[in-house]
């Protein structure tokens, strides 16, 4: 969602008052044009009120809805319709200025909105044509009728082809902003995960000695004659004990959470392992198939969020549209790091092979199709490469590729 900022209107508005009034009195005074004079002004002034109107409306709300905002520029687009009548109709040099308001409509406003606005530029268009005040220019002066038909046309068309040029651009510069938001809060998101995760294991962790030592005094207690005459003092030191196993069964969960990769003493991870977790995370009894195209042991890389959520997004997309298997090959070199996904499902869609990596393309209806967008945006910022495309086979495969200075330790 767009939001608009009440500030700018008043300054562009500022702008074009003070270009009006320049306007005005360069015509009336210096080159000696005889034009309504006082009722310019007036009309000028309107403005000058409106403006001064939006002041104090900004100093309760900076920002301002659609609707308002459709409401100021189609104000802006009367008064400069008024102005263009008392000043020669549509042969005045500043009529192309009609098409400001209808440019930042189509930047900002729904499309609704917009086609309103346009529609009312072209009949201001259009009746400016036929009703105006001209201007007394001399005898020398003479515009062919042709030319003024031709002056309408083109500037109808540039209305419509600006409204629509602006609209499709700034929408799709709208998405990508919400979608990139929403990759932003993601990543938040799994930090925040993270985090609690690692604070889990940590408690695990230092929890688990004096827990050990408390269950080795009770253990003496329950040994000793003298303590166990004594039925009471017994019945209180089982329950302690009682309460003491439960607490270590709570942080043998604790330390079962897999997102405790991220504690202090578990930072260096290997691949095949992230790959295992988020598999694990989004199996539907599918099986996950390893290969590992390395001799050695597999070397440790750094653990990073953008990686693990990166991961996650694909396979969870390869184990949702796979039918029995999910293959994931590893590779190491000297220099780079290869992962190469693959699904036995039907493979990209071909209507939407060629825009994979877009915000909002889905294969289906169940998601809002952000997820290869932010993995491809996660791994393209992390300095990697993704190739997303369909095999000989039409499996969908999707490569990864990382300069080993970037992941390795």
């Amino acid at each position: 969602m767009n939001t608009i900022l009440l500030g700018n209107l008043i300054n562009i508005r500022w702008i074009a008052i003070f270009g009006q009034l320049i306007a005005i009195l360069f015509v009336n005074f210096i080159i000696k044009i005889d034009i309504p004079f006082y009722e310019a002004l007036i009309i000028v002034l309107l403005s000058v009120a409106n403006n001064f109107y939006s002041y104090f409306e900004e100093r309760r709300n900076k920002t301002i809805s659609n609707t308002k905002a459709f409401f100021f520029l189609l104000f802006d687009t009367l008064q400069l319709g008024i102005l263009l009548f008392l000043t020669g109709g549509i042969i005045n040099p500043f009529s192309i200025l009609i098409l400001a308001p209808v440019i930042t409509s189509a930047s900002y406003l729904p499309a609704l909105l917009t086609i309103i606005l346009s529609s009312i530029s072209i009949i201001i268009i259009v009746i400016l044509n036929f009703y105006f005040i001209p201007l007394n220019l001399g005898n020398e002066f003479i515009l062919p009728e042709i030319y003024k038909f031709g002056l309408v046309f083109s500037l109808i068309i540039t209305v419509v082809f600006i409204a629509i040029y602006a609209y499709l651009f700034a929408s799709s510069s709208r998405k990508i902003s919400n979608a990139l938001s929403v990759s932003k809060l993601q990543i938040l998101n799994q930090k925040k995960i993270s985090e609690v995760g690692s604070l889990s294991a940590a408690a695990a962790h230092e929890l688990s000695t004096p827990l050990n030592t408390i269950f080795l005094i009770l253990n003496d207690l329950i040994k000793d004659q003298k303590l166990s005459e004594d039925k009471n003092i017994m019945k209180d030191i089982i329950l302690l004990k009682s309460q003491a196993e439960r607490c270590k069964e709570i942080l043998q969960k604790l330390s079962q959470n897999p997102l405790k990769l991220k504690d202090k003493f578990l930072e260096k991870v290997k691949i095949t392992d992230l790959i295992k977790i988020n598999f694990d995370k989004f199996n539907k009894n599918k099986k996950l198939n390893i290969i590992k195209s390395f001799k050695k042991d597999e070397p440790k890389i750094i653990f990073k969020d953008e990686i693990m959520y990166a991961l996650g997004n694909i396979i969870q997309n390869a184990v949702i549209h796979s039918v029995n298997i999910v293959n994931v090959e590893v590779k190491y070199t000297e220099s780079n790091v290869f992962l190469k996904i693959s699904d036995d499902g039907s493979g990209f869609s071909k209507d939407i092979i060629d825009k994979l990596g877009q915000p909002y393309v889905s294969k289906n209806n169940e998601g809002m199709g952000l997820g290869i967008f932010i993995a491809k945006n996660l791994i393209e910022n992390m300095g990697g490469n993704i190739h997303l495309y369909n095999s000989k086979d039409a499996e969908a495969v999707v490569e990864i590729s990382f300069d080993n200075s970037i992941l390795m330790i």
